[in-house]
């Protein structure tokens, strides 16, 4: 499975694993739409991810999107792999600036 939502007492855990593209979109997108519902902190766990595609990247994109309109923090937890955070800056979405 790769996406998975983990609902903590204070926080909701999006972890992606693996591959990471257009078939598994609308899966990340219902954990996000989970996560945001729960009105708590997001974290996002993108440690395992080994290829993410520019559908992802705008799932991921409009779910901090919409995070911040509701006034949830949406960070990023752990650190992220070099060719996660390469293909994020060849999509032009390096600035998501998650805060750690």
């Amino acid at each position: 499975m790769p996406a998975m939502l983990e609902e903590r007492e204070n926080l909701s855990l999006v972890r992606l694993e693996g591959v990471i593209d257009i078939s598994s979109a609308a899966e990340i997108k219902s954990l996000f739409l989970n996560a945001l519902t729960s009105n708590k902190e997001i974290r996002l766990t993108l440690e395992g991810v080994t290829e993410l595609d520019i559908t992802a990247l705008q799932v991921l994109y409009a779910a901090k999107q919409d995070a911040a309109k509701a006034g949830i923090p949406f960070v990023l937890d752990g650190s992220v792999p070099d060719e996660i955070s390469v293909a994020m800056t060849d999509a032009g979405l390096a600035k998501l600036e998650f805060p750690q």
